[in-house]
């Protein structure tokens, strides 16, 4: 009997050694991860929604996995230039980027020159948390409904203000939206960030404004504002009596803003499918959960699959939007 082997068979036992290698290397990489600080990349400046989850989350995952997660904020350019940093780093569990629905979903269409595409360059995680919209006015002013806000913008197209954080951002797109929905349209007044903006909504300086409802639930229950209807697909557990646009009469304008987590593309399958799970289970802790919604944040916490399908869907509504508005961020 011949025990000699052949040249191809000598070369599938070379192959299945190098595969049972690397997979063993790997399996060693994710049983190690990890062994020195994560950095938590949020690309906006700190003490914002975002920054809020990032470190929320960093540290429970520092309770629960015995190593620092450090947030570091690096932002400008609508969370751009902290996204791009993000997808040059290396694909090895140590850099991850929390961020909103703006770095995923609706820089694409509002930057021409955009570096990174969020489909194709990050290994997309979860989608962590998410909150509706809220349509707030400031207390006198004469609209105290959708349908009255709906009547008035008729009535007067162009003129009543829709006050933003910013051009392009979430509230500045749920109004769009609106505006599409109801076939209207207002003014929109642009302001260097949502603290800004609510202040001179509270002042009556602007009319009304769609914001986080975690950002202006504070000045709901005060008084300063009084809140129309919230953006989502049912009512907030926080304004128990506040209609959604739905249940106002403005159908396909339910609108979420989200934080979600990544990594540069190529991280490993092992570290990937561990540092999902820490991520989820550091969500759904009990001294967590209830502290998010709270807040009004709803807790997602889907899978990687699931937020891809999601992501496809976002993109395509959004793209919608911006090119029927004619939105852009000059």
């Amino acid at each position: 009997m011949d025990f000699r082997i052949s040249r191809r068979e000598t070369a599938l036992l070379a192959g299945a050694a190098a595969a049972a290698f690397l997979l063993s290397g790997r399996s060693a990489m994710a049983a190690g991860w990890p062994d020195h600080p994560v950095t938590l990349v949020v690309p906006f400046p700190a003490g914002g929604s975002t920054d809020m989850v990032a470190r929320t989350v960093g540290q429970k995952l520092n309770e629960r996995l015995g190593q620092a997660f450090v947030v570091e904020n690096r932002s400008g350019a609508t969370g751009a230039i902290g996204a791009t940093s993000v997808m040059r780093a290396a694909p090895d569990g140590y850099t991850v980027m929390v961020a909103s629905i703006g770095v995923y979903a609706t820089n694409p269409f509002l930057q021409p020159k955009l570096q990174y595409d969020p489909l194709k360059d990050f290994d997309l995680l979860t989608v962590a948390v998410r909150a509706p919209n809220v349509l707030v006015a400031y207390p006198k002013f004469p609209a105290n409904t959708v349908a009255e806000l709906v009547e008035a913008l008729k009535k007067s197209p162009g003129k009543i203000s829709f006050a933003s954080s910013g051009a392009g951002s979430s509230d500045h797109l749920t109004a769009a939206l609106f505006w599409q929905k109801t076939g209207t349209s207002g003014l929109h007044v642009p302001y260097r960030g949502g603290a800004p903006a609510i202040s001179d909504l509270v002042a009556g300086h602007v009319d009304v404004s769609f914001q986080n409802i975690n950002a202006v639930i504070t000045q709901i229950k005060g008084g300063n504002l009084k809140v129309l209807a919230v953006t989502g697909d049912t009512r907030s557990p926080l304004l128990p009596n506040v209609p959604t646009l739905s249940e106002a009469g403005v159908s396909g304008a339910d609108v979420f803003s989200w934080q979600a987590i990544a990594a540069p593309k190529g991280l490993p399958a092992d570290i990937k499918t561990k540092l999902h799970a820490e991520i989820v289970a550091a969500l759904n802790a009990p001294d967590v959960r209830p502290r998010m919604e709270e807040l009004g944040f709803e807790i997602v916490a889907n899978t990687p699959e699931q937020f891809r399908a999601f992501l496809v869907k976002e993109l395509a509504r959004w793209k919608e939007v911006i090119e029927v508005g004619k939105i852009s961020i000059d």
